[in-house]
């Protein structure tokens, strides 16, 4: 990996990193921090938002992806998560199909945990076979 793209990625973990403290966490006390960057190089921030009625929360890679839509961009081309646990954490099923929606395969995914533990994975590796538009190509 080149340096400058191992900076990049390390001000994106950055940006992850202190967006987790502001995730609302009060069942599960498990905070997650994402940030992605978009095609215009703008870091987007998200972090988890706990609900009582649960599932209604919502995953700190969709707070990120949500605050690039509202920013006007469509297209991810970098993305970071932290979590305070014993591996890095992957993203839901759900924000794995949400990540291929605005990403492409070769995207890039550190995954990180509070104690410096990294995992490098892409969008494809974390979502092979992926639902996308051209499955609906037939559909009037």
């Amino acid at each position: 990996m080149s340096q400058r793209l191992q900076e990049n990625r390390m001000s994106l973990l950055d940006a992850a990193r202190a967006v987790r403290e502001m995730a609302y966490v009060p069942y599960s006390r498990f905070k997650v921090g994402a940030a992605i960057r978009g095609a215009s190089g703008a870091v987007y921030r998200g972090c988890n938002v706990e609900n009582v009625a649960y599932p209604e929360g919502t995953c700190a890679e969709a707070g990120a992806i949500a605050a690039m839509v509202a920013g006007g961009e469509t297209e991810l081309i970098e993305v970071a998560v932290i979590a305070d646990s014993p591996s890095p954490v992957p993203p839901c099923g759900g924000c794995r199909q949400k990540l291929a929606e605005f990403g492409r395969h070769d995207t890039p995914v550190l995954l990180a945990t509070t104690e410096g533990a990294t995992l490098a994975t892409t969008v494809g590796e974390l979502l092979p076979g992926r639902f996308d538009a051209g499955h609906m190509a037939k559909a009037e």
